[in-house]
């Protein structure tokens, strides 16, 4: 079957390198550096677009809810990777935050033929998942015509889930099927089609957004210090020590102290240090404010010792 891809800008011949094989590495490096420029401008045109989609996911994961992207090839990559790092760096279960590649986890690495044109493929994936209408379902497609995409999108729709929708084209299919549609065109690709240049750029910025600033809604957040971080090596201790110090002010030594009396917790040291109380006092004082430091450390006169 025939598909008609001419109006798709990710598709379209980039005038600026059409004699891209005659081209100095010097050169192309210069010119792949300009069209690479353009993308951040982009990004920032769908800011209104971003913006609504975080407060649909915050309002998701305060129900309980998930984060689910879905894409095939670069995009689904994209998507597993965003995810993959949620967990150590928000210390969140890696339920919460879920990547579904079309063709499962060996796309990966290696194109499963077909997967992507699958119009029920997503929908399995997604029952699989036990989808509810309290998660939130990112579709993501550089072409924003994947029928991979598209009925993962529907499907979330009848389940009633919260669905987004980020594509690399304007008027892109697949926004039709969401409740918030983000489109981010950074015009035509460095090397004709090649989408895991700066629409997979585009996509990685999106994400970045979506997944970090939805965190901070929730609480995984304090100042710009991320609290939550998971200590699960020693890189990631020393870190969690230097962010102790970083949000009290105390010396290395105290630091280390106060993180092993709070379990390796960087929210409970802080909370500690802050109020000069126990573990189970700072425990306590982060669940009666949902996770948030800020107001964990808040005096009974409603001052914040900050």
């Amino acid at each position: 079957m025939k598909v008609d891809l001419s109006n798709l800008t990710t598709e379209r011949r980039n005038n600026a390198t059409m004699n891209l094989d005659e081209l100095s590495v010097e050169t192309a490096a210069k010119l792949m550096n300009q069209e690479d420029q353009k993308v951040a401008p982009s990004v920032q045109q769908a800011l209104p677009q971003i913006s609504q989609a975080v407060r649909q996911i915050v309002q998701a994961f305060n129900a309980n809810g998930r984060l689910i992207y879905l894409g095939a090839g670069t995009s689904g990559r994209l998507g597993v990777l965003d995810a993959a790092e949620c967990v150590p760096t928000f210390g969140v279960p890696k339920e919460m935050v879920v990547g579904l590649i079309a063709g499962g986890p060996q796309a990966m690495t290696v194109a499963v033929e077909g997967a992507e044109d699958s119009l029920t493929l997503a929908a399995q994936d997604l029952q699989d998942l036990h989808l509810t209408e309290n998660d939130a379902v990112v579709g993501i497609a550089a072409s924003g015509r994947t029928p991979y995409v598209i009925g993962g999108l529907k499907y979330a729709t009848n389940v009633g889930a919260t669905t987004i929708s980020l594509a690399c084209n304007s008027k892109a299919e697949i926004s039709q099927y969401a409740q918030t549609s983000i489109e981010v065109d950074c015009g035509p690709e460095f090397l004709t089609g090649s989408t895991r240049l700066k629409s997979g750029t585009a996509q990685k910025l999106v994400l970045n957004m979506l997944s970090t600033l939805s965190m901070i809604g929730i609480g995984k957040v304090y100042n710009n210090l991320m609290v939550d971080v998971k200590a699960t090596n020693n890189k990631l201790v020393e870190r969690a020590k230097q962010i102790v110090m970083q949000a009290t002010g105390i010396d290395y030594t105290e630091a280390e102290f106060y993180l092993k009396q709070a379990d390796l917790s960087v929210k409970t040291a802080i909370v500690m240090v802050k109020t000069n109380t126990t573990k189970e006092q700072a425990e306590q004082k982060l669940t009666q404010a949902k996770g948030f430091v800020k107001q964990s450390i808040v005096d009974e006169k409603g001052k914040g010792d900050v």
